[in-house]
């Protein structure tokens, strides 16, 4: 027992306490009797049990042996659970279908957001508790961040709820929310734009000027530049995360068009 909370605590596995309330979050999902459901980290399988009755396959991923042998032993006459001995993060997500729900360990966060928004998953919708920051960060709220400029050509992000501090066992030290992260039925970008995208973002990111006109003035003139910020519509010193996601998208497609003449050490803006 004293090994199994070591490795919760070493893990920042942190359990809802209320099957009440898990039902809820459930309910504010859009998870349907025809959907198959994903979850991560199981534990004690409050959530798994709330998962088994609105969905029609459930498929729970953990990673302690000990945990496992309790989970299959709860659930061994659920026709619709299964559960799977296996680290997420070594998880194959290219061929699952279906939806996501989980609560995730607060320290394998920035990993889990990876694997689902940048491993070619075939996830429609994902429902993660997690840290209130890191929601933030990747949905980009109240400010767009690298991660969330990056995402959102492929998914939309929406909070649907807070959670209470004392909601968990045992009572972290930060706050928590309930993020959807969907995918757009269509990406925003084709996939011959994905990578010069990237590399347009990241470098205004990225060179550590005061604002993203100086960031860009080796490939933008100051004239090209005062045109395209009353094109795009933002202030001419902006900083990157003054930009909204459309800002951005607009920013990259309009440089992409006017700009004939980047310099030759940086050809973020060609239109080739």
């Amino acid at each position: 027992m004293e090994t199994r909370q070591h490795n919760q605590i070493r893990l920042a596995q942190n359990f809802l306490r209320s099957p009440k309330l898990v039902q809820r979050l459930v309910e504010m999902s859009t998870i349907t009797p025809s959907d198959t459901v994903y979850e991560i980290g199981p534990g004690n399988g409050i959530i798994t049990a709330a998962l088994a009755h609105a969905a029609k396959h459930v498929i729970a991923i953990e990673k302690d042996p000990a945990l496992v042998r309790r989970l299959r032993e709860r659930f061994r006459l659920a026709d619709n659970v299964e559960i799977v001995e296996k680290d997420f993060r070594a998880f194959s997500v290219r061929t699952a279908e279906g939806k996501l729900f989980a609560n995730i360990p607060y320290n394998q966060t920035a990993q889990i957001l990876h694997t689902i928004l940048h491993e070619r998953s075939k996830l429609d919708e994902a429902f993660l508790i997690l840290q209130k920051e890191a929601a933030q960060k990747f949905s980009g709220w109240p400010r767009e961040t690298l991660c969330s400029i990056l995402a959102k050509p492929f998914f939309e992000f929406q909070t649907l709820t807070k959670l209470k501090r004392t909601d968990f066992r045992p009572v972290p030290n930060v706050d928590s929310v309930l993020l959807s992260i969907k995918r757009r039925r269509r990406a925003l970008l084709t996939s011959e734009e994905v990578a010069p995208f990237r590399d347009f973002v990241q470098y205004g990111f990225k060179r550590w000027k005061p604002n993203l006109r100086l960031a860009y003035k080796h490939v933008v003139t100051y004239k090209q530049w005062k045109r395209l910020a009353r094109d795009v519509g933002f202030p001419l010193n902006a900083t990157p995360t003054e930009l909204s996601f459309e800002q951005w998208l607009d920013l990259y497609r309009t440089c992409m068009k006017s700009v004939r003449n980047p310099t030759p050490e940086v050809k973020l803006c060609s239109p080739e």
